[in-house]
């Protein structure tokens, strides 16, 4: 029986903006919503609904983990949950950049240069 080769599945946006927002350091939840917000000059905005549910997906994976203590003690409320991004975490989205680099180099070289259609 021939094998089939599987793709990777893509990762949902809420989850790779958590982890590439992670790659710049510890962060709690709002501090997380904050900047992905900020980073995308507000075309994204995650719901607390939708950041704590792609959290959660995220801690189940190994893909980020909750950290026992804030960074640091003066930072924020003590009910603040603060999350760092794992090895693992990391790996997927290198994996994923790679992935969504594929396809935009594809759409590179399918779609013509206006140069060469003649437009200005």
């Amino acid at each position: 029986m021939a094998r089939q080769r599987t793709r990777p599945k893509p990762m949902p946006r809420a989850s790779l903006e958590i982890l590439l927002t992670l790659l710049e350091g510890d962060k709690h939840g709002y501090g997380i919503k904050k900047i992905v917000a900020q980073r995308s000059g507000g075309a994204v905005r995650l719901g607390a609904g939708t950041l704590y549910a792609a959290l959660n997906r995220l801690l189940d994976q190994g893909l980020v983990e909750e950290l026992d203590e804030r960074p640091d003690p003066e930072l924020g409320s003590s009910r603040w949950r603060f999350y760092r991004i794992t090895s693992p975490g990391r790996e997927a989205l290198r994996r994923e950049v790679a992935r969504l680099e594929t396809i935009v180099s594809r759409a590179r070289r399918l779609i013509p240069n206006r140069s060469e259609e003649g437009s200005p």
